[in-house]
């Protein structure tokens, strides 16, 4: 056994999905008043459930496990088997979500490249195929805001990307993970963003720091398919209001304090900056993520790796070159300046 006191202090900035639940959410746990989901019994879920979907401006929503879960409930909800669906190239549907759109939804993927990753309405219109038999039926765009890349699409972009979709006669999904960073960080109401799309996932367990979580909104009828999706996919959960009760305190208390997030990954990102041997994307500093690279001539990203960990500092290993600090709830600016004090002295010594 391993003693608490034998067990480091570490500062993690893997993602925003290891926060801790607060404490409001341990006792709102503790204290739910629970049923059967699968019967739709559960106070708690289906009162999280209206508020999700009143907050993205949608008719219903639906609690899931997952993001990923979300997303493959709204690719099989919105397609049939053999259909296409337009997505970005480096989007989360496309890169990390297990090719599940190919596996289990059945759909082709139309990647589409963008500089900044965005999806344009000139993009859809070239994309888009005809109803010759000869071509997959192009029935779903998936957006997805804030991207993958920590960046935010503005709202103008999206505005003309959906508007340029119903025209086509397609349906719209956004992939709204972090949804309420890119509000924030827009200056606009998240509900704004959500107009851009039928439906809409978002996270309760990233920045909201829930433990388990998302919450897939959209009109009634296509809740209703994805209810029976997620059933088929083992997602039908029973006293589920015991995680449902964490994702109303992520709500009530969770969402105004994603500022801090937001300006602790800035003063981060200017701190290293300042290091020589290392080269920070501020430009992609838009909401909690801090892209860098490490001069290889100095440290190989293995070795850089390695020394964060000895220094108390956890992050993933780099993604073709790039190395991502994630800022979240629990990390304070204490621990922004001691993971910069980190990367200096690994990259002076």
């Amino acid at each position: 056994d391993v003693c608490s006191s034998d067990l480091k202090v570490m500062i993690d900035l893997r993602s925003d999905t290891v926060t801790q639940p607060s404490p409001a959410m341990r006792r709102a746990m503790a204290e739910a008043v629970v049923g059967d989901d699968v019967y739709r019994d559960d106070p708690t879920v289906r009162k999280l459930e209206q508020r999700a979907a009143a907050l993205m401006g949608k008719e219903a929503g639906l609690f899931v496990s997952s993001g990923t879960l979300g997303n493959l409930l709204a690719l099989m909800s919105q397609t049939e088997r053999g259909d296409e669906i337009i997505a970005g190239r480096h989007s989360h549907i496309v890169t990390h979500e297990v090719g599940g759109a190919a596996q289990i939804a059945q759909v082709m993927v139309h990647p589409l490249d963008h500089p900044q990753d965005w999806i344009e309405a000139d993009a859809i219109r070239n994309a888009v195929h005809s109803e010759d038999i000869h071509e997959p039926r192009t029935r779903l765009v998936c957006l997805e805001n804030a991207l993958s890349n920590g960046g935010v699409v503005p709202l103008p972009v999206l505005r003309s990307a959906y508007a340029a979709a119903k025209a086509l006669g397609l349906r719209v999904h956004l992939d709204g993970a972090r949804v309420l960073n890119a509000a924030l960080a827009s200056g606009c109401s998240v509900q704004r963003i959500a107009d851009c799309a039928d439906t809409v996932t978002f996270c309760l367990s990233k920045g909201l720091a829930a433990p388990v979580g998302s919450v897939l909104t959209g009109d009634q009828a296509f809740i209703e398919r994805a209810r029976r999706n997620r059933k088929l996919l083992g997602g039908g959960l029973r006293q589920a209001g015991i995680l449902a009760a964490a994702g109303l305190v992520a709500l009530d208390s969770m969402t105004e304090r994603l500022a801090e997030d937001h300006a602790h990954a800035k003063l981060l990102g200017e701190l290293l900056a300042a290091i020589d041997g290392i080269s920070v994307k501020t430009e992609r500093i838009q909401i909690n993520m801090v892209f860098f690279k490490v001069d290889r001539e100095r440290r190989t990203p293995e070795d850089f790796l390695n020394k964060l960990k000895e220094k108390g500092i956890l992050t993933n290993p780099d993604d073709h070159g790039l190395f991502r600090f994630v800022t979240h709830y629990g990390i304070m600016e204490s621990d922004v300046r001691a993971a910069a004090q980190a990367v200096r002295e690994i990259m002076e010594g």
